[in-house]
């Protein structure tokens, strides 16, 4: 079967997806067409994972991946959410620019596809429902780096791109992401039908998500519970995660949170070059809500909020529903906490467990924070350096200049490196395993980025290969090595 068979066959097989829901929920319409589409880049392993046929790029293809066309049996359709955005309820929103095509199912996982920049939809607001070139190969870039260090993630599978003309605060060219996950579900669903009192709406998407991504919970004494325990511990399990690898998502607003624990929507992001817990990635974020260290506990917000939207769900005193809930939600601090440290001993090579390891990690952490030293260098230097044959610290050292300071820290990593009889020829090789040497920095996507709007796109595919591989030392050096002065200046903002 080639692709457009089981991209039009699937739905028909699966009639309890999202779509039977009904129109309360959805609005179906065709994508607005681009003109002169071409190929930007693609993502071969995400090609692979959805089980495309080698040849999928075709002509065909990309009319139907830049909107200009349906295979038969499509029903595009784009869907209705509200949510709380910088901690404000914002009201209903939606998929403002973003089209569901259909589903793919390969090896037993059913894949949602969906195409971003599709044109105006009933959600776009005032918005015009385009994506630009420049965000498009960020999100595209970003998706595939986060899947290969191993982060739960939507996917990108392609970009197209038309010479058409969108405003943003200049005048780009318009590009598509084609993006995959199991499900686009956000915290945004539950919350808008709770919001609008529409409680039989929200027991009807209830059931969908309890049957379709968390059949475990329908056996549980009250089901929405059990749910909203299952996506705590994804949430805090997914923070830790992007904590470890220093990655800032820059509208954690509810309707970007998914209800299945991934990274969703990848506007403004970034990750972190010298370490500073208070780093603000998005230039519209005024007032530092989703800073690098406030992201943990702004993940817990949104869980309140979502915990909010079950309850009418759960009968009940409202004191005792709202009890019942908060219950389900206290794991999280716990599952983060120990996700996050089980994490940091794996970077610092530590292959067992002993009380005093929070203290260490914290002390490395507040070293790094206190000089700025580049997190990602500073941990791969960590992963090169053979603490019990080099006491003194090497380039490792070389990047604090309080060296009395990082001396007395490696004092104590070196000791509790013997304590647990630690080799260094077993332990480095464990860390580069962990210890990504390339992850997308802005700089790295910039440059990509302008060399696509000069109509090169070769960056873009020579960068994708690097970041697939991130844990390899890469071929380029500097797509390794600190960030030019000139990135500095570089922002990014809700419009990226």
């Amino acid at each position: 079967m080639d692709w457009q068979e089981q991209l039009a066959q699937v739905p028909a097989r699966h009639p309890a997806s999202f779509t039977r829901l009904g129109d309360g929920f959805l609005t179906r319409l065709p994508p607005e067409p681009l003109p002169a589409p071409h190929w930007v880049a693609y993502s071969e392993p995400c090609a692979q994972r959805l089980g495309l046929p080698p040849d999928w790029r075709s002509e065909e293809a990309l009319q139907v991946l830049s909107g200009n066309a349906l295979w038969e049996g499509m029903d595009p359709w784009a869907s209705v959410y509200s949510g709380h955005q910088f901690g404000v309820w914002a009201g209903q929103l939606g998929d403002g620019r973003a089209l569901h095509l259909g589903e793919l199912l390969h090896e037993g996982q059913r894949w949602e596809v969906q195409l971003k920049g599709a044109g105006r939809t009933p959600y776009s607001r005032r918005g015009d429902g385009r994506a630009v070139l420049r965000s498009s190969i960020r999100e595209f870039l970003c998706s595939e780096a986060m899947a290969a260090l191993g982060i739960p993630t939507t996917r990108a599978l392609c970009i197209t791109g038309s010479p058409q003309g969108v405003q943003r605060e200049t005048v780009e060219t318009a590009a598509v992401v084609t993006r995959v996950a199991p499900s686009f579900l956000r915290f945004g669903h539950l919350e808008h039908f709770a919001h609008h009192g529409q409680h039989e709406a929200l027991r009807q998407l209830m059931a969908h998500v309890l049957s379709h991504h968390a059949p475990e919970c329908l056996d549980a004494p009250v089901p929405p519970v059990a749910f909203l325990e299952k996506v705590a511990r994804q949430t805090a399990e997914l923070l830790a995660a992007w904590q470890c690898v220093g990655f800032c998502h820059g509208v954690m607003n509810t309707d970007n949170m998914s209800l299945l624990g991934l990274t969703l929507d990848y506007g403004p992001f970034g990750f972190l070059d010298g370490f500073d817990p208070v780093h603000v990635c998005n230039h519209s974020d005024h007032q530092g809500r989703y800073a690098y260290a406030r992201q943990p506990q702004v993940a817990f917000w949104n869980l309140h909020a979502l915990a909010q939207a079950l309850m009418p769900l759960i009968s009940g005193e409202e004191e005792a529903v709202a009890e019942l809930l908060g219950e389900a939600l206290d794991p999280y601090r716990q599952v983060f906490q120990q996700a996050m440290l089980t994490r940091m001993r794996a970077k610092l090579g530590l292959a067992r467990a002993e009380p005093e390891d929070q203290g260490l990690v914290d002390d490395w952490l507040r070293l790094l924070a206190l000089h700025r030293t580049d997190y990602t260098i500073a941990h791969r230097r960590l992963s090169r350096w053979p603490a019990l044959a080099e006491p003194e610290g090497g380039p490792l050292r070389d990047l604090f200049l309080d060296r009395e300071r990082f001396y007395l820290w490696a004092l104590r990593y070196r000791e509790r490196l013997t304590r647990e009889g630690s080799v260094d020829a077993e332990r480095l090789p464990r860390m580069k395993a962990v210890n990504p040497a390339v992850v997308l920095r802005n700089h790295l996507a910039e440059t990509a980025i302008r060399q696509a709007q000069a109509g090169d796109f070769n960056e873009i595919e020579r960068l994708l290969k690097v970041l697939q591989r991130p844990f390899d030392e890469p071929v380029q050096a500097s797509d390794a090595d600190f960030p030019p002065d000139w990135a500095s200046h570089l922002e990014v903002s809700c419009s990226s």
